[in-house]
């Protein structure tokens, strides 16, 4: 009998195991990934008392245990690093630029709703209220903001706000000090600013679960389309542009465009960046969209 640490993970069950995570959620994984992967599912093999990752994946396709595994290989097998501020010139952008952009006309939104697709931890959900708190937004009325992921343990996360020090080393000291009480346990987000933040598991290839999302203004995609291929990209998009109002806001990385990906959104330089903007005026939806009541009523 092999122990768990010498169990390796043919090329061949490589294969069907990239396949069928491609297929469910659209994250791409390549080749050179193998080693890394055979590491980290390597302890769910134990856990089950497996002795091959071939019997782990006829595990994963299983239909009473397999859709629940998969949320654990998932976990495993997913980037989650992330910071408060990452990329903070998008939400000087949000701040400056986008927030009254949509709060006059020809929008003159009332109350705003916003969608952090793939939010790992939290910490960009917490920035973008952090954001819309200093540029003067106050009340649950004002702005609603939902953060999403595919990782369960990442959405539990986030829910509990409390931060350790590595998820401080880009915001501002007076931001921190202001936003956040010291607890023995870590940085805990204070609660007027968790009540705009509203978290859920959710697969961006699963059209019907982001229909709980409702109608947004803006939509966060930072750094999460990278790891999808093609197919999956246009996908996601397409469902985005379903998402947004019109007049509405995407918002990728710094590294990520929709160059060969999609044509339905408008271009808009702002100051700093360049951003995607559902048009205005669409025929793809009625012309009640433009109203400000017009976000739906998703809860996570």
């Amino acid at each position: 009998m092999r122990f768990p640490d010498e169990i390796r993970l043919a090329p061949d069950e490589f294969r069907l195991l990239r396949d069928l995570i491609n297929q469910h959620c659209g994250i791409s994984l390549s080749p050179e990934q193998r080693p890394v992967i055979e590491r980290r599912l390597r302890e769910r093999l134990s856990v089950h008392g497996l002795h091959s990752f071939g019997e782990y994946y006829q595990l994963l396709r299983s239909p009473d245990r397999g859709r629940a595994e998969l949320d654990e290989a998932l976990d495993l097998v997913t980037i989650n690093e992330t910071y408060f501020y990452r990329e903070d010139y998008q939400l000087t952008a949000l701040r400056t630029e986008l927030f009254p952009m949509l709060r006059r006309p020809p929008l003159s939104r009332e109350s705003l709703s916003i969608w952090s697709a793939g939010c790992s931890t939290g910490e960009e959900v917490y920035s973008i209220a952090i954001t819309a708190k200093e540029a003067g937004l106050s009340g649950r009325r004002d702005l609603r903001i939902f953060g999403s992921d595919i990782s369960r343990r990442c959405v539990a996360h986030a829910r509990r706000g409390v931060y350790g020090s590595s998820s401080f080393r880009a915001i501002p000291l007076d931001l921190k000090r202001k936003y956040f009480i010291e607890k023995p346990d870590g940085m805990h987000v204070q609660d007027d600013l968790r009540a705009w933040c509203h978290f859920g598991h959710l697969n961006l290839l699963d059209p019907v679960r982001a229909s709980v999302v409702g109608r947004v203004d803006i939509i966060f995609c930072r750094n999460v389309l990278i790891y999808f291929d093609d197919a999956s990209r246009r996908r996601v998009i397409d469902m985005f542009y379903d998402r947004l109002l019109p007049g509405g806001f995407l918002l990728l990385g710094h590294s990520e465009s929709l160059l060969n990906v999609s044509t339905a959104f408008e271009l808009v330089h702002l100051r700093d960046d360049l951003v995607y903007r559902k048009p205005i005026t669409t025929s793809r939806f009625a012309p009640q969209g433009l109203e400000g009541g017009a976000h739906g009523s998703g809860k996570p």
